[in-house]
C-alpha cells in the first residue's frame, strides 16, 4: 500500500516517502498506515520536521517519554554511559546494573529482586516464564482487552489486536472480560460479581493447571479502561485462592503517569510480579522484571533460565537511574496528578460542548475520550477524522481501542507545561468541531 502522502501542509520531502514506499516494511495491520507528520527532531513536548514546523506530543511517544524528548540530562548521561560502559556480557554485572535494582527495591520494599531487559515484550515473556517454572504449571489469564505485546508468551497473553491470522498461540491461554463502567455488558451487575462468575467460568475451563494471571492496571490499548478502586485487591484474592502468581504490567502507567509512582499503589496491593517498561527507559529501550525473594528463591532452584543479549546492559541500566533521580527530585508524581486534573476537566469540557463524546476517563496523565455515533457516523469515522485534524493544526494523539472503537488516547510527558495542556485541548475543540461540520451534520 502506498504510504498518505496527501497532507496539507506540504512539508515533505517526496524522497523520503519514496523511499519509505519502496524499503519500509509495514507493521501496524490492516489500516495501520505511518502518521503524514514526519519528524526531524524532538525536544521537550514538541516535535519538528524539517521546515520547522512544530506538533505538540500528546501522548509521549509510545507512550514513554514521560521526561519529554531530549531531556538534557538523560542527553548526557546516555553519552557517559556509552563512553564508558555501554554493553557486556550478560553474566557479568555492573554498579549501574546494581544500583538500579537496588533503586527499585527502595520503591517497592516486597519485590527487592529485579532483572533488566529491552522492551516491555521481553518483560512479559520473562514474568510468564518465571511464573510457569514457579508455580509447575502453564495457564496464563489475561483480560480480553489486554495488550502486553507480540512475541509468543506476549501474544498470546494479548487479546486487543494482532490475533487473527497468525497462527496457533501458546496453550494455556485465557481471557476474562475488564470491567467498563461507560460500556458495562450486563447492566445492574457489579463488578466484583463479573470478576467473581469470570473465575467460575474459568474453573471450569482450567485443566487445573492456573499458573498467573496478568493485568494493567489501566488498559491502554484496550479503551484506556482504569480498573475500578478493589479491583486489583479482588483479584490478587481469586489468585491466591487458586495458588496462582499476580503479574502486573506497569509498561504504561508506572513513574508517576498515573498519578501514583505505580498504579498498583492506590489499590494497597503488592503484585508477585511487577513489570516495568516504557517509562522507566523514558524513551529508551529499557524494562526490568521484579519480584519477592521467596519467589527468587524456588526460580534459582527450579533452574529458571531468560537470558538475552542485552540482559542487565549498564548503559539503559544508567538512564533509568538518571529517570528515577528526576522523577523525584522534580516531584514529577504530584506534577502529574495536577495536570491530570487540568487535562481531564479540559477533556470534560469537550464532553460536554460536543454530542459526538460519550465519556471521559483515566487516571492522572493517562486519560481516554470515547466518541459515539453522531449524525449518522460512526465513532470510528468521527475520532479518524478528529486525530487527522488536530494533527494537521498542531498536536499528535492517537486512536486506541480495538474492543471499543473510536478512543483517543492522551499521555503527555509528565513535564508539560499548563500551557501545553491548555493548548492541546484548544487544538482538539477545533478538531472535534471541524471534524463534524466536514463529515455532516
Amino acid at each position: 500500500m502506498i504510504l498518505n502522502m496527501n497532507i496539507s501542509s506540504g512539508n515533505f520531502d517526496s524522497l523520503i516517502w519514496e523511499k519509505a514506499n519502496k524499503n519500509l516494511l509495514r507493521y501496524m495491520g490492516v489500516g495501520g498506515d505511518f502518521t503524514s507528520f514526519v519528524p526531524e527532531r524532538a525536544e521537550g513536548s514538541w516535535l519538528y520536521d524539517a521546515s520547522g514546523r512544530r506538533v505538540l506530543d500528546f501522548t509521549s511517544g509510545q507512550m514513554s517519554s514521560v521526561l519529554g524528548h531530549a531531556h538534557p540530562e538523560l542527553v548526557e548521561t546516555m553519552r557517559g554511559a556509552a563512553a564508558s560502559l555501554d554493553h557486556l556480557f550478560s553474566m557479568m554485572i555492573t554498579k549501574p546494573v546494581v544500583d538500579l535494582a537496588e533503586k527499585l527495591a527502595e520503591l517497592v520494599p516486597g519485590l527487592p529482586r529485579s532483572m533488566f531487559l529491552s522492551t516491555g515484550g521481553e518483560s512479559v515473556e520473562a514474568a510468564i516464564r518465571l511464573a510457569k517454572v514457579v508455580t509447575g504449571k502453564w495457564e496464563i489469564v489475561g483480560f480480553a482487552q489486554s495488550y502486553h505485546g507480540s512475541t509468543g508468551a506476549a501474544a498470546s497473553a494479548t487479546y486487543s489486536l494482532g490475533r487473527r491470522g497468525h497462527g496457533p498461540m501458546m496453550p494455556g491461554a485465557f481471557a476474562i472480560p475488564a470491567p467498563n463502567a461507560f460500556r458495562p455488558r450486563f447492566p445492574g451487575v457489579t463488578w466484583q460479581q463479573e470478576l467473581d462468575d469470570s473465575f467460575g467460568l474459568l474453573d471450569r475451563q482450567s485443566t487445573g493447571n492456573l499458573a498467573a494471571f496478568i493485568a494493567e492496571p489501566i488498559l491502554s490499548t484496550g479503551g484506556v479502561l482504569d480498573l475500578p478502586l478493589g479491583y486489583l485487591a479482588a483479584l490478587k484474592s481469586h489468585c491466591e485462592r487458586r495458588g496462582m502468581l499476580l503479574i502486573v504490567d506497569e509498561a504504561q502507567t508506572s513513574l508517576g503517569r498515573s498519578g501514583e509512582m505505580f498504579a498498583f499503589e492506590r489499590d494497597d496491593i503488592v503484585p508477585d510480579i511487577l513489570l516495568l517498561s516504557k517509562t522507566l527507559g523514558a524513551g529508551m529501550a529499557m524494562s526490568s522484571v521484579s519480584t519477592s525473594d521467596a519467589i527468587a528463591e524456588v526460580a534459582d532452584a527450579r533452574g529458571f533460565t531468560f537470558v538475552t543479549t542485552h540482559v542487565n546492559d549498564p548503559l539503559p541500566a544508567s538512564v533509568a537511574l538518571k529517570v528515577l533521580e528526576i522523577v523525584k527530585r522534580d516531584q514529577l508524581v504530584e506534577r502529574s496528578k495536577a495536570l491530570g486534573t487540568r487535562l481531564r476537566k479540559g477533556l470534560q469540557n469537550l464532553l460536554q460542548h460536543h454530542e459526538c463524546v460519550g465519556d471521559v476517563r483515566g487516571r492522572g496523565m493517562l486519560l481516554g475520550m470515547e466518541f459515539v455515533p453522531y449524525a449518522g457516523h460512526s465513532a470510528t469515522s468521527i475520532s479518524q477524522k478528529v486525530t487527522e485534524l488536530a494533527l494537521e493544526f498542531g498536536v499528535s494523539a492517537n486512536i486506541t481501542g480495538a474492543f471499543t472503537a473510536g478512543v483517543m488516547r492522551f499521555a503527555p510527558p509528565l513535564t508539560s507545561s499548563d500551557e501545553e495542556i491548555d493548548f492541546g485541548i484548544s487544538v482538539l475543540d477545533r478538531a472535534i468541531t471541524q471534524a463534524i461540520d466536514s463529515l455532516g451534520k
